[in-house]
Formats: structure tokens, C-alpha cells, sequence
């Protein structure tokens, strides 16, 4: 048993060894996909990211988690800058931190969050890369018999184009949430909310195709939370998979090596709105929680309306 400290003794300060606060970590944890509803991926990055600050905590944090300041804070995101971690990385710790405040507060272990008063590091505008309409059509089209599951992977392509959907998105169809002949599908996203596309004709007819001639030859046992697009063993695709697909057959139209999955949702989006579509209905489409998200398509269209000025124009 330690000695007991008398009355009025002071701590020498090396005794005093800082708070973990990883201890909260648990109920963090139960908060956001309860209460908050986020996906486990999402989950994933934040503890990701709370796992490096507390580590750096251990080492440069004070007693109690109570006497985090701006200046403590502050030191910390020089830290992430000085291991050469990029604007668009330390903001995503900060959003990070801001939630683990935020709920040391709501469960009454803080007064206030002073993290809320820190500003997020400028960030460049990075816009997104699209693909024409025509390079999408032949991207569709480049799946040939040489392939082992043709019709899987054009239908995978026309899918995601179609509807703007994450891989994540696309891998958890199941065929209970593909409705052919009224021409949609439900789709859950982010925070496990649910939301409806539409199919173009494009995408029904490689649906189709896979169902009746490709589809009965990978899956033995059929039911309605059968995932539409399986891999040769009947399993549920991988976002990996779909990864390596989509490099694949960008690769064969001599596409560019940054596309990826995520091309084929932000061309969905650009085309969209180049098409007319309300910035509101897009939001609703792509799932975003805030329209300031799917304000960057405007940005990309403005780019594609103003390569078209200075190319036309006689004095552009």
C-alpha cells in the first residue's frame, strides 16, 4: 500500500503524471454510431486520428484534460505540420478533436470546448477530376470477353456513373434495392442514411445483361439481401476490388492514373449540373449533409465554362 500523503504535503511536479484521456475513448465511440449514426469507416478515421493526439498528449499534455488550451492546442497542430502532414490532414485531426470535445462536454467532463476556437489551416481548393461524357461511354464500354466477368464489371461502371454512388454505396446494393422496371435503386450512404437513384438506360441494360446471362454462374443461393455485384466465389465486392476494376479499365482508354472510383461520382456530378440540374436536387442525389459539399461542382463547371471561353472566344 503507498504511504499516505499528510495534509498540505506538496506533489513534487514530476509526480504528477498527465490524464490519459483515452479513457473516454469507449464512450466516444458508442456516441458516434449511436447517436450520431456514423459508419464504421468513419469511425475508423477518427479513432485513427485521436490514437496519434493522445499519444502526443502522453508527452506534452497537462494533469487534467480540463486545462487543455488554445496554446497546448496550438502545438499540437505544429506538430502534425512539422512531420510534414498536409493542410487537408491537419484539418481532418481538427475536425476530429472537435468532436471528442464536444462530447466531453455533453457528458459534463468539460465546461466548455476550447477547441471550437481553433481555426481549421487554410486549405487549397483541390477540384476534383472529371471525365468527359464521351470517356465515360467508352470507360463503360471497354469490359470485352478477354475479361473473366464482363457483364459484372460494365455493370458496375454504368452503375456508379449512373447514380453518383461510392464504392462503399455500390458494394452494399443488394437485390432487394435494385427496382429494373421502375428504373431506381436505394442506396445507404454515409451515417447509414438511405436515399433513392435513378438509373439511366445505359445502366438498366448492363444490369440486366449480368442478371440473365452472368449472375447465375457466380451466385448458388439466391435471395433478396444477395449484394448485386459478387466476385467469382459469390461474395459481396470489395471497395478494393472495385478500386482495382475501375484503374483497370481506366487504364485500357489510356485514361488518366488519378482516376478512380470517386472520378466516376464527381463526372456524375459535373455533368449533372452542366446539364441544368438544381444545386439542391444534386445535394440530395450525392447524399451530402451540406450543400457547402456539393457547391465545388460549381467550381468545376465554371473551370470547364471558362477553358471553352478562352478556346472560342476571339479574344480569350
Amino acid at each position: 500500500m503507498p504511504p499516505r500523503r499528510k495534509p498540505n504535503q506538496v506533489v513534487p511536479a514530476a509526480a504528477v503524471r498527465p490524464s490519459d484521456p483515452s479513457q473516454y475513448m469507449s464512450g466516444f465511440a458508442h456516441y458516434l454510431k449511436a447517436e450520431c449514426g456514423l459508419s464504421d469507416n468513419t469511425l475508423m478515421a477518427y479513432r485513427r486520428d485521436l490514437v496519434r493526439f493522445m499519444t502526443w498528449y502522453r508527452d506534452h499534455g497537462p494533469a487534467r484534460i480540463q486545462q487543455v488550451d488554445l496554446a497546448l492546442l496550438s502545438q499540437y497542430l505544429q506538430d502534425l505540420h512539422s512531420n510534414s502532414y498536409a493542410a487537408t490532414s491537419m484539418a481532418r485531426h481538427l475536425v476530429s478533436l472537435k468532436m471528442f470535445f464536444r462530447y466531453l462536454v455533453l457528458e459534463a467532463i468539460l465546461p466548455e470546448s476550447v477547441v471550437e476556437l481553433v481555426n481549421s489551416p487554410k486549405l487549397w481548393q483541390h477540384l476534383p477530376k472529371v471525365l468527359s461524357p464521351e470517356k465515360v461511354d467508352e470507360l463503360i464500354a471497354s469490359p470485352s470477353r478477354m475479361d473473366r466477368t464482363p457483364l459484372r464489371d460494365r455493370s458496375l461502371l454504368a452503375l456508379m456513373y449512373a447514380t453518383g454512388c461510392r464504392a462503399s454505396e455500390v458494394c452494399g446494393v443488394t437485390m432487394r434495392d435494385i427496382q429494373l422496371e421502375e428504373g431506381y435503386c436505394r442506396c445507404v450512404g454515409k451515417g447509414n442514411k438511405e436515399r433513392i437513384v435513378s438509373l439511366n438506360p445505359v445502366a438498366r441494360a448492363s444490369i440486366e445483361a449480368y442478371l440473365k446471362h452472368e449472375r447465375p454462374n457466380l451466385v448458388k443461393l439466391e435471395d433478396a439481401s444477395t449484394p448485386l455485384l459478387v466476385s467469382r466465389t459469390g461474395k459481396r465486392l470489395s471497395r478494393i476490388t472495385v478500386w482495382k476494376l475501375v484503374k483497370r479499365y481506366a487504364a485500357r482508354i489510356g485514361a488518366s492514373r488519378e482516376v478512380s472510383p470517386h472520378t466516376l461520382r464527381h463526372s456524375f456530378a459535373t455533368h449533372m449540373l452542366a446539364g441544368g440540374a438544381e444545386i439542391r436536387a444534386l445535394q440530395e442525389l450525392l447524399g451530402h449533409a451540406s450543400i457547402r459539399t456539393t457547391q465545388i461542382y460549381t467550381h468545376v463547371d465554371h473551370s470547364r465554362l471558362k477553358s471553352i471561353h478562352e478556346k472560342c472566344h476571339p479574344r480569350g
